[in-house]
């Protein structure tokens, strides 16, 4: 019974994730360990552009960090907030952008 329950519940695990790229994962696992603060700290997914695009906040343990945005390649697309106050990316609003999920957050 117990293998049973876990065979089919694996296929639901799996397709948790199964839309974010494996280069997104691995910078997730660096992000927590490196960049992310104790508290506020969170990767979502967004369509902007057309396209995919993974908004990394390390949280609220600093004044005027930046979010870093990449796409779905890991390429750095631009940087959100900052001492700057940066809301543009690519020269477009970035609160044009449609929410689609929050992957990671602590």
């Amino acid at each position: 019974m117990k293998q049973t329950f876990l065979l089919l519940l694996l296929p639901l695990l799996a397709g948790c994730t199964r839309d974010i790229p494996g280069c997104i994962h691995a910078r997730i696992n660096e992000f927590k360990k490196q960049q992310a603060c104790a508290q506020g700290a969170s990767v979502k997914k967004y369509v902007f552009q057309g396209k995919d695009a993974y908004v990394f906040d390390p949280g609220t343990c600093g004044a005027d960090l930046a979010s870093e945005v990449t796409d779905s390649d890991c390429n750095t697309l631009g940087y959100l907030g900052g001492i700057s106050g940066n809301t543009k990316i690519n020269g477009e609003e970035f609160s044009r952008a449609r929410f689609k999920e929050t992957i990671w957050q602590r």
